[in-house]
């Protein structure tokens, strides 16, 4: 009896050392698990850079190249053998401002005094032209309204200002240069009055700079609404967001673009619901965007998603291990294809062409994504991309068929460059007209841009038309 007590307690025991080994391998085993998944996203965040995520070049680590490794070249910096050259070509003798004539006092030959009497020239003269600038100094009108005293009831009468000279101390022109320098050139209040004593001898105060900002904001409010309601209408948007602060705060920078005009929005932040806003509830033309996941409410018939960005994304794929390397390989080769096809289209023009180029590169690549539509794809990181691309379809071929559509988001890219550095370099707005004079501004500045306008012009204008209450000038 007491030997079959004993095996009892030793099966027991022996049984539940079993069990308590089974639980701590299987607790060893979704740790081990978690783990691995763990070091796989680390390092995946590890290889992340400028070429293959969305992270700015700023952001690549100092010893890191910005682009792809190339080998030396042979040739020496500079123009090569046969190249051209560049000359600046002289102004023509009805513009210029002033000739200074130069005579030789001597003969260079036999010594002989040439400065007494005339002579004959020799051939035409050596032209040798300076550009400089003027000696540049504001200046100070002074307006005074006199008051004079009827004879006949005594009262006394003031003279009114004449239309369009407002309650500013500062002209159109040096408000417009100011307006200019702060977003176009991205100089500070601080430094905005420093350089205006420093060129034009003009004492403005850092509280003037912000005023005349302020001004130039309220003059450039009607253009801008125009603006925003011109790109609604457009048949091809490209539409782009950044970052933006306000006094610390997270908001949004969102831009829409087209061939000849910009619209910046700083909205309170990235959520669909701020699209409305800026392309209008029913926008009925083609949108050229990346797949940030606002734009999902949008048919992808009526869209063309970056192809810049996909390239991207496989790049970073084509960097992982196995079968996400393949995978992300394949998908760049597909990228090169069409981005070959696409600089040829720019060479020949011809739109029926192009739709044949790409209809092997669609197959292609829907062969490559069909596999990992399904749950039960191993890799849930390129099987997440996969189903994305596969519920876009559309958007991706939208440029071969629509006129102006390119496969690229590159024209909003472009656009948002300018507002990018000034945010850097301002830290965003410090107020609500602070993040309306950017947003007035950097639109009005693009749209001259893509215009070929003068921005400098087109401040006076509008700043000249607000002191006088007149009808501002027009970008539309």
């Amino acid at each position: 009896m007491e030997r079959a007590e004993a095996e009892a307690v030793y099966d027991a025991g022996r049984e539940a050392c079993v069990e308590f080994l089974i639980e701590l391998t299987a607790r060893y085993e979704r740790q081990v698990t978690r783990l691995e998944a763990r070091i796989e996203r680390l390092e995946e965040k590890l290889r992340e850079s400028s070429q293959n995520s969305s992270q700015p070049p700023s952001a690549d680590p100092p010893a890191k190249r910005s682009g792809p490794e190339r080998s030396p070249s042979p040739r020496k910096q500079g123009g090569q053998p046969g190249h051209e050259g560049k000359t600046r070509k002289l102004v023509a003798e009805d513009q210029l401002d002033r000739v200074i004539d130069h005579w030789p006092a001597s003969c260079s030959g036999c010594g002989a005094d040439l400065d007494s009497g005339e002579h004959e020239p020799a051939g035409n003269p050596h032209r040798h032209q300076i550009t400089e600038l003027p000696a540049i100094a504001v200046t100070v009108t002074e307006h005074r309204a006199h008051a004079l005293r009827c004879p006949g009831c005594g009262h006394a009468t003031r003279a009114t200002l004449p239309e369009g000279i407002g309650a500013s101390a500062f002209g159109p022109r040096l408000a417009a240069a100011i307006a200019l320098l702060s977003v176009r050139n991205r100089i500070s209040r601080r430094d905005a009055s420093e350089l205006c004593g420093e060129l034009f001898g003009a004492q403005v105060s850092t509280g003037s700079v912000d005023a005349i900002c302020q001004r130039a904001s309220t003059a450039l409010a009607s253009p801008y609404a125009e603006l925003r309601e011109a790109v609604k209408d457009a048949p091809v948007l490209s539409v782009d967001e950044t970052g933006w602060r306000c006094a610390g705060q997270k908001r949004t920078l969102c831009g829409a673009i087209t061939d000849t005009r910009a619209a910046f929005h700083i909205a309170a932040d990235r959520h669909e619901r701020e699209l409305p806003e800026l392309i209008g509830e029913g926008f009925a033309g083609i949108v050229s965007s990346d797949r940030w996941w606002a734009y999902d409410s949008l048919d992808p018939a009526r869209r063309q998603v970056c192809w810049a960005h996909l390239l991207r994304d496989f790049r970073r794929h084509s960097e992982g291990l196995a079968g996400q390397g393949r995978f992300g390989e394949e998908g760049l080769a597909i990228c090169r294809e069409l981005f070959g096809a696409w600089d040829r289209f720019a060479e020949h023009a011809d739109r029926e062409r192009l739709a044949r180029e790409i209809a092997p590169i669609k197959r292609r690549l829907r062969a490559l994504l069909e596999p990992h539509r399904k749950k039960t794809a191993r890799n849930r990181r390129f099987r997440t991309f996969a189903r994305n691309l596969l519920k876009l379809w559309p958007a991706l071929w939208t440029f071969t068929e629509v006129e102006g559509v390119e496969p690229t988001n590159n024209r909003a890219e472009r656009g948002l460059r300018s507002a990018v550095i000034y945010r850097k370099i301002s830290l965003g707005s410090q107020s609500e007209a602070g993040e309306r004079f950017a947003e007035r501004m950097l639109s009005v500045s693009q749209t001259c841009r893509l215009q070929g306008r003068s921005l400098f012009g087109f401040l006076i204008e509008a700043i000249t038309a607000s002191a006088r209450a007149s009808p501002a000038p027009s970008l539309v």
